[in-house]
């Protein structure tokens, strides 16, 4: 063979051999085989992250042990691994649906005036246990939720004045149901408070369905 097909011969590749980037035991650099995917995480390497995912939640706010947990699902941690985790963060208190449930309460009534049973909807569908969800709204005290009532009431009777009375006490008692008062309370706050704005018919009852 001349010089020019000895160069050309050094160019071929071997029939059957691999692309040139793969190892020679025929896998690829992101260490699975060519045509596979990669192989899953290994259980360490999952609990490492879902122990990132907890403190990064933890972070901005106190949480759930459900919310938590549905978290850790939604980024692929396995079922057992996120309740061997969130374990460990329970038993060393930085979990705590109590504490939590008693928290949420006292912030939801404080920044959006909700009553006991608003309060007690979010606290279930965040995973908390029933006694726990009692315990917490014993914690509100009824004056208190009356006074956040009647601030609400205040504030909307500002813009209402040319509101007809039965119409302007269907939209105030309604609006108090929403935020979770009972509607005795919500009946009784939003009738003084019309009579203290003067309203000439507020003697008239209303009609709760």
């Amino acid at each position: 063979m001349n010089d020019e097909g000895q160069r050309r011969g050094s160019g071929r590749r071997t029939p059957g051999a691999g692309p040139r980037d793969a190892s020679p035991d025929g896998v690829s650099p992101d260490g699975a085989a060519p045509g596979r995917e990669k192989p899953p995480r290994k259980p360490d390497d999952s609990a490492a992250q879902a122990r990132d995912v907890v403190y990064r939640l933890l972070a901005s706010r106190a949480r759930s042990r459900l919310e938590l947990r549905q978290a850790l699902l939604r980024k692929d941690i396995d079922e057992e691994i996120a309740d061997a985790v969130l374990q460990k963060f329970v038993d060393a208190g930085l979990v705590d649906d109590a504490s939590f449930a008693e928290e949420w309460v006292n912030q939801r009534q404080r920044s959006q005036g909700l009553g006991r049973k608003a309060l007690g909807f979010e606290l279930r569908r965040k995973g908390i246990d029933e006694h726990l969800v009692e315990s917490a709204l014993s914690t509100v005290d009824s004056d208190a939720e009356a006074e956040r009532a009647r601030e609400l009431v205040q504030r909307k009777l500002r813009g209402m004045g040319s509101v007809e009375h039965t119409a302007k006490m269907r939209r105030l008692v309604g609006m108090l149901a929403r935020k979770g008062y009972s509607e005795g309370l919500a009946y009784r706050i939003v009738k003084e408070e019309i009579e203290n704005a003067g309203d000439p018919a507020a003697d008239s009852d209303l009609d709760l369905p």
